[in-house]
């Protein structure tokens, strides 16, 4: 039994074989393999067992293995087929970090039955799988604008950790005028560049310069790695200061306050740090005189006023100053003042008033001199000529009479009620720079005449005023306005004379004469008097006066004062109307008709009808717009034969006025009595025509109905008709009392044609008066045209138609 240890070590690597062996010991000869690095993990590196000639079949049984490297086993074999694969990627800058031409990785093999163990060798390749890059991304250079071109500056290289044409190769520095690089091989092959000022550099041109170095390796592909290169230019005292211009012309003014500034001066050095520190100073060639005037800042160039400048001393200053900066070999420039004193305007000019006229009367003629002016400056040249002037909204002028004397002169009409005075501001002006001015105001007051009319607010007034007013009572103040002043501004109010139905508005109307109070001195009447249209004048005191009118409309607005007059059916003061209908009445048969008249305005002369009393509410019914009574049914033998009705009529006014009248109705059986003849005088009525129409109609109604009253009296006197034969039986024939005027509730006819007329006539808006004929074969209906009296009904126009009885 024999120990064999063999050990070999190779670049840091150790391997350990150990070998146990009852029999003869076997160790083959090295076999060698190359790859490149970063293998796909599974790549086939050889058939180690073909290379050493072994039965493939008997690996599995012979227990063939390849052994570990360190703690990384990149390369197995496979045992079925004797392949050598990739287990790991192999990164050869890991595998020998110390850039070795050769990199090596050795591996043993071992089988059993007989036990032999083999050596294997594989070469790592390099591959181009890194770029270069620097240590520092960005390098920093100072380097003075007085170095000489062609002065060399290192640089860092760049590291690759590639081996070979896979490592830095070159350099290239980007664009630049003033610098190049050049390539150097160290000994170990390194290679790193310098930099090469190739022109002179100028601070004030370019301070910092931006350069970028690139690194090139050999590889295939190439790669490359960059950093930055700033270098900043430092400083030399190489410019002298300079100012903005060589020579300067300047003027100030006398009288100038002390520490005003005149100038301040800028001189420049391009240069930086103290070499550009400036320091401002008057030459040897600045006269003491000028040195006490004016006072220069060292600092900051100021040249400021030291002392009073006066120009009747001295007209004109001239200095040298030089600035100087503060670096070792102290550089300096200089410039040329001229200092021109400007003659001051210090005199003011002065106004006098020579002549002035106020007040004045506003109807002064245009062109009126009201003041004389002279002005003056002691000044001279521009400073001494003045300008004169007034406000320029003011209706006056200044006219210039000779050298420095104006006049002033009404250029437009002047009106007291609109600007009363005027305060006239007279304004001196000399041309100086600045100029200087005087003013002086004056006071114009305007007399006023008699030149404006009284004027009313209004130029018609509408006045309402309600019937039955109390005599004396305020019906309105027309009052006018006067915008002149004094006598010129007292007004006289009267009333302008106008006779109306030969009345005198002065007995109607009264006017105050100082206010303009009116008044009235009557009572009005709405039905007699509905209106009144005069004109009031407001006359001034002035001389001579002035006055205007205003045209006032007294409207009298209706109360409702009146009460309707019932007209229909006509009964005497309290009496009552006794009517006749037979019981067989229909149902709807018209039995009477109310109607009343109102002389109120239309709203108030509105008239409605209701039952006020009724003996049976079921048997008749009252139609309240027209007053027309109708049976609802037919009598029976139990109604009462005598029916009571209370009619009420009531106006629209407020409070309601109103008036009645009382029909009794008595039913009869037997036939009724006819009258032989009668005779129908129309009136026509419109309750819903206009106001003054309707009050027309309605006071020409009440004074007809008199009359006819008062005929129809006086005919049944004189005549007493012989009653007919009496009529058959006729079914809706009514008779009325023989005392009755008024046919609106009386039918008489032997037949339904004389119904029908009545109806018709009716609402027509006639009344139906009826008069006996003696001898009343028949009888007349008589259709009188519109205003035919009724003192004569056997001599008026009518149409007549005759029936037989």
């Amino acid at each position: 039994m024999a120990l064999l240890i063999h050990q070999y070590s190779c670049t840091g690597y150790v391997f350990v074989f150990l070998c146990l062996s009852a029999i003869m010991h076997t160790v083959s000869p090295v076999t060698h393999y190359s790859v490149p690095e970063e293998m796909e993990e599974g790549s086939v590196v050889a058939n180690l067992a073909i290379d050493l000639g072994l039965d493939v079949k008997t690996l599995n049984k012979r227990k063939m293995r390849v052994d570990l490297v360190g703690n990384k086993k990149y390369i197995d074999i496979n045992k079925d087929t004797g392949e050598l694969f990739m287990q790991e990627r192999i990164d050869r800058e890991v595998l020998c970090p110390l850039k070795t031409t050769t990199c090596f990785l050795r591996l043993d093999a071992t089988i059993e039955n007989p036990i032999r163990m083999f050596n294997i060798e594989v070469e790592i390749t390099d591959i181009n799988d890194n770029a270069p890059h620097f240590r520092r991304g960005t390098m920093h250079l100072d380097i003075s604008e007085s170095s000489p071109v062609g002065e060399r500056f290192s640089l860092n290289n760049a590291a690759d950790p590639d081996v070979g044409t896979n490592s830095v190769n070159n350099y290239h520095l980007s664009s630049s005028e003033h610098f190049s690089i050049e390539i150097q091989t160290g000994r170990d092959g390194t290679k790193f560049a310098d930099l090469i000022l190739k022109k002179a550099l100028d601070r004030e041109q370019q301070a910092v310069h931006n350069l970028i170095l690139t690194a090139v390796d050999g590889g295939v592909p190439t790669r490359t790695g960059t950093a930055s290169i700033i270098v900043r230019v430092l400083d030399v005292n190489d410019n002298a200061p300079s100012f903005d211009k060589d020579k300067y012309i300047i003027d100030v003014m006398e009288n100038s306050p002390i520490g005003s500034l005149v100038i301040q001066l800028n001189a420049t050095d391009l240069d930086e740090g103290s070499n550009s520190d400036i320091i401002y100073s008057y030459s040897l060639y600045t006269s003491e005189r000028t040195q006490q005037v004016f006072n220069l800042n060292p600092e900051n160039g100021e040249i400021r006023v030291k002392e009073m400048i006066n120009y009747e001393d001295c007209i004109l200053y001239e200095m040298e100053v030089i600035a100087s900066d503060k670096g070792p070999n102290s550089l300096t420039g200089q410039c040329k003042l001229t200092m021109q004193v400007a003659d001051m305007n210090d005199n003011h000019p002065e106004i006098s008033i020579k002549s002035f006229q106020s007040p004045i009367k506003e109807n002064i003629e245009l062109d009126t001199v009201i003041a004389v002016v002279s002005v003056s400056d002691k000044d001279s040249g521009d400073n001494g000529v003045v300008d004169l002037h007034i406000p320029d909204n003011m209706p006056f002028k200044l006219r210039e009479s000779s050298d420095n004397y104006y006049e002033l002169v009404v250029s437009e009409p002047l009106d007291r009620e609109r600007v009363p005075e005027y305060d006239i501001t007279f304004t001196v002006t000399d041309r100086g720079s600045p100029p200087l001015s005087d003013n002086e105001t004056m006071t114009l007051e305007l007399l006023d005449v008699n030149d404006n009319v009284p004027q009313f607010p209004q130029s018609f007034y509408t006045i309402r005023v309600e019937e039955n007013n109390a005599p004396g009572a305020l019906l309105s103040s027309p009052t006018a306005f006067d915008p002149d002043l004094h006598e010129n501004q007292y007004l006289v109010y009267f009333i302008l004379e106008r006779e109306i139905a030969n009345t005198s508005m002065s007995m109607l109307f009264s006017i105050n004469p100082e206010n303009g109070n009116l008044y009235a001195l009557k009572t009005f009447d709405y039905e007699i008097e509905k209106e009144f249209l005069f004109h009031i004048e407001a006359r001034d005191s002035g001389s001579p006066p002035l006055s205007s009118n205003v045209t006032v409309h007294i409207i009298i607005v209706d109360q409702n004062d009146n009460a309707p007059v019932i007209v229909s059916p006509w009964r005497a003061h309290g009496s009552v109307v006794e009517e006749k209908i037979p019981r067989s009445t229909d149902k709807g048969s018209l039995v009477s008709k109310v109607i009343a008249l109102d002389t109120d305005s239309v709203h108030n002369s509105r008239i409605t009808y209701q039952f006020l009393q009724v003996t049976d509410a079921t048997l008749f019914s009252l139609d309240q717009y027209n007053g027309e009574i109708r049976t609802m049914r037919m009598f029976s033998y139990r109604d009462p034969r005598h029916q009571r009705l209370v009619v009420v009529a009531k106006d629209n006014g407020q409070p309601a006025l109103s008036a009645t009248v009382t029909i009794k109705l008595s039913t009869v059986e037997t036939a009724v009595k006819a009258y032989s003849d009668m005779t129908e005088v129309p009136l026509e009525y419109d309750i819903f025509s206009d106001l003054n129409l309707y009050l027309v109609i309605g006071l020409g109604s009440v004074s007809f109905l008199l009359l006819i009253t008062i005929l129809v009296t006086i005919v049944i006197k004189c005549q007493k008709p012989k009653p007919s034969k009496a009529a058959p039986p006729c079914r809706n024939s009514v008779i009325s009392e023989g005392n009755s005027s008024i046919a609106d509730s009386t039918l008489v006819s032997n037949d339904a044609y004389w119904y029908s007329m009545f109806l018709a006539e009716t609402r027509k808006g006639k009344m139906v008066v009826r008069q006996p004929v003696p001898k009343g074969s028949r009888y007349i209906v008589s259709s009188l045209p519109r205003g035919t009296g009724l003192t004569d009904t056997s001599g008026s126009a009518a149409s007549t138609l005759q029936y037989p009885k």
